[in-house]
């Protein structure tokens, strides 16, 4: 029995820094993706600082990190594409309490979607091979939509597919960028204490619920 307020009629969870550290990941990506262009590498808490807007943003910002011109942009992302690829999940571990809590959350019979600002195909890719993938009826990435988080439209489009009111449909996430989506788009959010919020302490951040474990989310 859930003891949320307001009742949820369906959930939304990200996936970077909520379901699966996958910090490793880009770090590697990025870095191959420098080297191929002969740039130096950048440090991991840079990356840390900067994930969760999407790799369009991700890729400009370390392009700009290490002083590199805005025009190595379109070489850095078909290599980017083809690194992540190759690489995604490689580096990357499912949270602890992640398995035991999304097991719990479907257990409620409530519909559930992974809305991520990460490409569709790596999202559900990373899902499959995490075994996570049988949790959620729908998978949302950042190319799915005209916008990004922190911009609600995401969060409406998949309130809408879930057959859900954006009222009583919670967002999970990690960041102030879930958080703020979540507010505009009128869901309810719930943050984890241990993912990347741009270097900001998460406590700080309005929300419904904030927690150590997604297993803690319900109960």
């Amino acid at each position: 029995m859930t003891l949320l307020q307001p009742a949820p009629t369906a959930f939304m969870i990200d996936l970077d820094g909520t379901l699966v550290d996958t910090l490793g990941d880009f770090v590697a990506v990025l870095n191959q993706v420098l080297s191929d262009l002969s740039l130096p590498a950048v440090r991991r808490e840079f990356v840390e600082h900067t994930i969760g807007q999407g790799s369009e943003h991700l890729i400009r910002s370390v392009l700009a990190e290490v002083g590199a011109p805005p025009a190595q942009y379109d070489p850095a992302w078909t290599l980017y594409q083809h690194h992540y690829e190759r690489l995604n999940g490689l580096h990357a571990a499912v949270f602890p309490g992640v398995m035991e809590g999304l097991v719990a959350l479907r257990a409620l019979g409530l519909p559930m979607a992974c809305l991520t600002n990460k490409p569709a195909a790596f999202a559900r890719e990373l899902l499959k091979r995490k075994g996570l993938d049988r949790f959620f009826d729908r998978v949302f990435g950042g190319d799915d939509f005209e916008r990004k988080k922190p911009d609600p439209l995401p969060l409406l489009k998949t309130c809408e597919a879930l057959g859900s009111a954006s009222s009583t449909t919670w967002m999970v996430g990690d960041s102030s960028n879930d958080a703020r989506a979540a507010h505009a788009a009128g869901c309810p959010v719930a943050l984890v204490r241990y993912g990347y919020n741009h270097g900001q302490p998460i406590d700080e951040v309005p929300a419904q619920r904030h927690i150590d474990r997604l297993d803690q989310l319900i109960g």
